[in-house]
């Protein structure tokens, strides 16, 4: 008799991006469409490793593919991780106005002040209507934010 263990699949790793401005936070709100994670929620910009790539490679393409930024000295945080996905967290400064910058995945973009993300939710002039934030990217910022209030102020 052969016996089979089951597949277990290795956590998928991503970098993501605190890119903070004048004490609030730059996120994206995720497209409005069935099969993604947290579809028409906001989270932070950033996205999968590729083969052989660093988290700080990643999260520095992330960031230009995603709006057009090239982070200057992106800054280890820490990672948060579960049984499905390790997250690579940076942080740096933006240090222009989010008018130049070019969102090419999402449906909008903003600086999301702590009160919004104490609250879970942030206004987004595109969609109209308050939307809520991801759960692990609240739950990141807010972590951020307790420990790092007068580094962004």
């Amino acid at each position: 008799m052969v016996s089979s263990s089951p597949t277990v699949n290795p956590p998928v790793e991503v970098a993501l991006a605190i890119l903070y401005q004048k004490g609030k936070f730059l996120m994206q709100l995720r497209d409005d469409i069935p099969g993604i994670l947290y579809p028409g929620h906001w989270g932070l910009f950033g996205g999968h490793l590729e083969a052989g790539e660093t988290p700080e490679e990643g999260v520095i393409r992330e960031v230009i593919e995603e709006i057009d930024y090239q982070i200057g000295q992106p800054i280890k945080y820490k990672c948060y991780a579960d049984a499905t996905v390790i997250r690579h967290i940076y942080h740096a400064p933006l240090t222009v106005s989010i008018d130049r910058l070019n969102l090419q995945e999402g449906w909008d973009l903003d600086l999301v002040a702590p009160t919004d993300i104490e609250n879970g939710s942030c206004y987004s002039q595109k969609a109209d209507a308050i939307k809520p934030l991801g759960d692990i990217h609240r739950q990141i910022l807010w972590d951020f934010w307790q420990t790092n209030q007068q580094l962004i102020s």
